[in-house]
């Protein structure tokens, strides 16, 4: 009889510890055989992603460089962990992106023309802002700032410089300022 009693008392002491062996939380790192619980979709990651991605898109467009590709698996995988990845992705993408914009290619070369030419918010016909852009030299090389923003004189530095910086790169180089240009010692 007292056997027996050892015997129940060593199972349920077994049966004990083995409960509570599963009922501790695992850590973060430990993998396990169980399928993953997907968090449910985050909205306000998605926001932080779409948000990063349109300011990185926008000025990819303004400094007339390739567009940074993109996923469409976004919306259908539900993995936080993916999510996360990507929001910093394209939060990488986005810095970078700034950092450029912030230094044009030929930039003295452009202070240079603006030292000659006007202020930056020159809003005098037919020429405006401190690169002194016409019309249509506006709608050909800045089309969105002009429909967005309005002429080049309500345009920052930085976006007039990189408009000039685009009809430099299309083949016109610094012949849009012949005087002055040739002031700078560009021609």
């Amino acid at each position: 009889m007292r056997q027996n009693l050892l015997r129940l008392l060593a199972a349920l002491v077994l049966i004990a510890l083995t409960t509570a062996a599963f009922s501790i939380p695992r850590q973060a790192g430990a993998e396990s055989a169980a399928p993953k619980i997907v968090d449910p979709p985050d909205p306000l990651l998605l926001k932080q992603i779409r948000r990063y991605q349109r300011q990185t898109w926008r000025l990819q467009r303004l400094m007339g460089v390739r567009r940074s590709p993109t996923s469409r698996n976004l919306h259908r995988v539900i993995d936080r962990e993916y999510r996360l990845w990507v929001r910093n992705l394209w939060h990488k993408r986005a810095a970078r992106t700034w950092t450029r914009w912030q230094t044009p290619p030929r930039r003295s070369a452009w202070m240079c023309i603006h030292r000659f030419e006007g202020s930056w918010d020159d809003p005098h016909p037919p020429y405006y802002g401190g690169l002194q852009m016409d019309y249509s030299f506006m709608r050909t090389y800045g089309g969105e700032l002009l429909r967005r923003k309005g002429t080049a004189d309500k345009w920052t530095p930085l976006e007039q410089i990189w408009v000039a910086h685009k009809a430099y790169r299309s083949g016109r180089g610094f012949y849009p300022w012949p005087n002055t240009a040739r002031s700078c010692g560009l021609i």
